[in-house]
């Protein structure tokens, strides 16, 4: 895989300048690239408790991402998934401890626990006085002596970081530390693994699989399960949550481990709150990608038992950049919809001819639906098909509430309904088409006619000409082709689909976005829809 970066070596340091850059001034580092890299709060002053976290990069935004007033102090980075130098540790503590001391935020990982741990020995040999904490939040492996810490570290940056910030001394920072550690539990699941820089990717997720329990290293689950949705992976997710969990309020952290979709974390974030833990959360942060691992198509959970005193410091304001807020969970007030949005609609009437010549054109485009969307991934974004299956299944549920017995009123039932049901530029443009077509058969225009002018209509809104690679160099000549019969109209409109394929410039449509060699040998999906259609009704 590909990545941004310029050379490899330079990878953190390039990404720690530009986090600062980007910082407004309230971050900077010290001196000591390549070996020295530590982020630091630009307006310390050293009258409080520091708190200074961090470990190997490669997690971003943390741990840089979490300096700021009310977090950490100072980030001390590593290599890719490494721990920091212990020399680079020990700069990052004489930077910032001051006669208040400092608490080290360590996740429990070998290679952090040895060097947090004799960089901290040897501040204490200056006279600073130092505590350090280890995080191990991750449940994953219940029998394991030394679980590992992932994100519920940032519970505990939140807490220790704010009570620092109002004040608190170190043995007291520390002292919370340690029950929020012991208070929270976190659990991951992946559908792909992470990709390291300069690394051949290990491929060990089979499609339709998901890995439960995995690292935020690369690490290997504790198991592979079937995957099979949101629903079922926030349930086998709460399978392990809920071991020994009391049954108090929580606040839940819904991290994204690089590679998911907001459009993914909001739905596993609605299945969370749905599922048998929701009762049980009251607050919730993020969901956001706060401790990834590089580009994993995965997310983890992390759940902090509430004790007193928590939530206000949860919500306390800070000035670290990556850390998203928490917010109550609470039941939406659903409004009502406005008036006016719905037009008045001819009565239903039943002809059982009618319901089967519009229920098999439905069947058809149902059927099309995987075709239809691999034709459109050529060309745009690979929904073609679920768009015209999805509207296609609506009408087939809103048949009996349709005016079949009515063909004018039909045309533009059957427009308002896609209008409704179909989404993007395509429900609209039908839309159009059956609504004019409705208008012109309520003249008086015979089908064919009415039809051609509902063509025209959306012709004349959308702008699609022939020879543009859309539906219409389908659908014009099958219209036109209609007088002499079914067959010949097929056949129209079976040429003219195979002839966008040539065409290697769209005019119109998302299509018009891509460049020739991308286009060429591949039929215009809309088309193509148009050419099944017409060639079911041949049949």
């Amino acid at each position: 895989m590909q990545h941004f970066i310029n050379q490899k070596e330079d990878m953190v340091t390039d990404a720690i300048d530009g986090t600062i850059l980007a910082s407004g001034g309230k971050l900077t580092r010290l001196d000591g690239y390549p070996h020295i890299r530590v982020v630091v709060r630009s307006d310390w002053d050293k009258s409080k408790v520091a708190l200074v976290s961090g470990g190997g990069s490669g997690h971003e935004p943390a741990h840089a991402g979490f300096v700021g007033k009310g977090m950490l102090t100072a980030a001390v980075c590593g290599d890719v998934f490494a721990s920091p130098s212990v020399d680079a540790v020990l700069a990052g503590i004489l930077a910032v401890t001051g006669p208040a001391g400092c608490l080290l935020i360590v996740k429990n990982y070998t290679g952090d626990r040895l060097n947090f741990g004799l960089a901290a020995e040897r501040a204490r040999a200056f006279g600073h006085k130092v505590n350090m904490v280890i995080v191990d939040d991750d449940v994953a492996l219940p029998d394991l002596p030394q679980a590992r810490g992932v994100a519920g570290t940032l519970f505990v940056h939140k807490i220790a970081g704010a009570m620092a910030e109002n004040g608190a001394n170190l043995e007291a920072c520390a002292l919370a530390a340690e029950r929020v550690i012991k208070s929270t539990r976190s659990i991951g699941m992946s559908l792909d693994t992470c990709t390291v820089p300069g690394s051949l990717k290990e491929d060990r997720i089979p499609h339709g699989m998901a890995e439960l329990g995995l690292g935020i290293h690369g690490e290997a689950g504790v198991e592979q399960v079937a995957s099979n949705g949101a629903v079922d992976a926030i349930s086998k997710i709460a399978e392990k949550l809920v071991e020994g969990m009391p049954k108090t309020p929580h606040v839940a952290l819904v991290n994204n481990l690089g590679g998911a979709s907001c459009l993914e974390m909001s739905i596993l974030t609605n299945s969370l709150l749905k599922s048998d833990l929701g009762p049980h959360i009251r607050h919730v942060v993020g969901p956001d990608a706060m401790m990834t691992a590089l580009d994993m198509h995965g997310f983890s959970i992390s759940l902090l038992e509430l004790a007193n005193g928590d939530e206000e410091l949860l919500a306390q304001s800070v000035d670290a950049p990556a850390w998203p807020g928490i917010n109550t969970v609470s039941e939406p007030v659903v409004l009502p919809l406005p008036d006016g949005l719905s037009p008045i609609r001819a009565p239903a009437s039943a002809h059982d001819a009618t319901k089967a010549f519009l229920t098999g054109c439905c069947r058809v485009l149902i059927d099309a639906e995987a075709d239809l969307n691999t034709l459109d991934a050529k060309s745009g974004d690979g929904d073609t098909g679920s768009t015209l299956a999805g509207a296609s299944r609506a009408l087939i549920d809103a048949m009996d509430t349709l005016p079949l017995a009515d063909h004018t009123q039909l045309y533009r039932a059957i427009g308002l309904e896609l209008s409704q049901t179909m989404g993007g530029s395509s429900g609209v443009l039908l839309a159009i088409f059956f609504a004019a077509a409705g208008d012109a058969s309520s003249s008086g225009l015979p089908m064919k006619d009415a039809l051609r002018t509902g063509l025209d209509r959306m012709r004349q809104i959308g702008g699609a000409n022939p020879g543009d690679r859309t539906m219409v160099d389908a659908l014009l000549p099958a219209l036109d082709a209609l007088n002499d019969g079914t067959t010949s109209a097929a056949v129209a409109a079976r040429k003219g689909a195979d002839y966008t394929a040539t065409l290697t410039s769209a005019k119109a449509g998302r299509a018009s976005y891509i460049n020739a060699e991308q286009l060429d040998g591949h039929v215009d999906p809309g088309a193509e829809a148009v050419a099944r259609l017409f060639e079911h009704l041949a049949r």
